[in-house]
C-alpha cells in the first residue's frame, strides 16, 4: 500500500556538505546552524544559508537564532542581535526560526519570546532545547502555549535523550493536545536527541499512537581532517576530536532512520485503517 504521507524528519546541519548528505538520506526539513559540534549550534551566516539553499533547492530550512553558546539568559544587546538576525533571515526565504529564551529562574522568558515571535511572524517559530533547561517541563509548555504563534517545541523530554524520557514526552504530547484544542494555531512536540537507527523504532512504537508527526536528529559524527601537516601542540582551544576534525552528517544514518520511520509509519496507519 502506497504511503499518502510519512513521518517528517528534520536534520540539524552546520555545513553545505552536511545539508547535502541529509537531503540525500531523506531529510524533509533542515535546521541550519553554526558550531553544532562545539556547543549545540549558533546562528548561521547568510553565506552558509544561501549556499545551502542552492545546494538543496526545495527543502525547507529553519534557521537557528542563538547569538552565542552557553546559557539562554540574554542581555538586552543580545536580544537586539537576535531580533536583527530574524529580520535578515525573513528576507532570505527560510521556513522559520529556531529560538529559545529563559529567565534567570529557569522559566521561559515569556515577554522576550513575545518580542521574538512578533518579529518572526508569519514565519514558523520553533522553541528549541532551551526547553530542556527549564525548571519544570509542564510549566514551560504552558508558558510557551500562552505566547501564541509558536509552531513546535524541540525537546528531549527533559532528559538527556529521547529514549530516556519517553514517559515525559508522552505527557507533553497529551498535554499539548489538550491545551491547543480550541486554539487557532498548532503547537506540536518535536522529539530530538539520541534518535538514531537503533533507537528510532522503539521511539516510534511509543509515540506514533499519540499522533507524533515529526522527529529531529543530527545523524552526525566527527570525521578526520584531510590536513597532512598538523602543527604539534597548537590549536584553537577546542581540544579533542573537534580540534582538527569536521562535524558532519552521516547520510547513511539518515537513510536508515528514514527506512525505519517509513516502515513504522505505514504499519501504524495501515493498522488504523483496519
Amino acid at each position: 500500500m502506497a504511503l499518502v504521507s510519512s513521518l517528517l524528519i528534520e536534520v540539524c546541519v552546520d555545513s553545505v556538505q552536511s545539508a547535502i548528505n541529509a537531503a540525500q538520506g531523506g531529510a524533509d526539513r533542515l535546521e541550519l546552524c553554526a558550531n553544532l559540534g562545539l556547543g549545540g549550534g549558533t546562528t548561521p551566516s547568510i553565506g552558509l544559508l544561501r549556499t545551502v539553499q542552492k545546494a538543496i533547492d526545495g527543502i525547507p530550512i529553519m534557521a537557528m537564532i542563538r547569538p552565542r553558546t552557553g546559557d539562554f539568559l540574554y542581555s538586552d544587546q543580545e536580544l537586539d542581535v537576535m531580533l536583527e538576525d530574524i529580520r535578515v533571515f525573513k528576507e532570505q526565504g527560510v521556513r522559520g526560526v529556531v529560538v529559545g529564551i529563559l529567565d534567570k529562574h529557569g522559566r521561559v522568558d515569556v515577554e522576550r519570546m513575545k518580542q521574538v515571535v512578533d518579529e518572526a511572524l508569519p514565519l514558523e517559530v520553533c522553541f528549541h532545547r532551551a526547553f530542556d533547561m527549564t525548571r519544570d517541563a509542564e510549566e514551560a509548555l504552558r508558558d510557551i502555549e500562552s505566547i501564541g504563534g509558536i509552531s513546535r517545541i524541540l525537546t528531549s523530554g527533559h532528559g538527556k535523550t529521547v529514549p530516556e524520557a519517553l514517559t515525559t514526552l508522552t505527557s507533553l504530547i497529551l498535554t499539548t493536545k489538550d491545551l491547543i484544542e480550541n486554539e487557532p494555531w498548532g503547537l506540536t512536540i518535536l522529539p530530538g536527541s539520541g534518535i538514531n537507527p537503533s533507537t528510532v523504532g522503539p521511539i516510534l512504537n511509543a509515540l506514533l499512537p499519540l499522533g507524533l508527526q515529526e522527529i529531529h536528529l543530527s545523524g552526525s559524527r566527527w570525521i578526520g581532517s584531510d590536513m597532512v601537516f598538523k602543527r604539534e601542540g597548537m590549536g584553537m582551544g577546542i581540544g579533542g576530536d573537534g580540534e582538527w576534525g569536521v562535524w558532519m552528517v552521516d547520510g547513511e544514518n539518515i537513510s536508515e532512520v528514514r527506512d525505519v520511520a517509513d516502515e513504522r509509519w505505514e504499519a501504524h496507519h495501515v493498522g488504523d485503517e483496519k
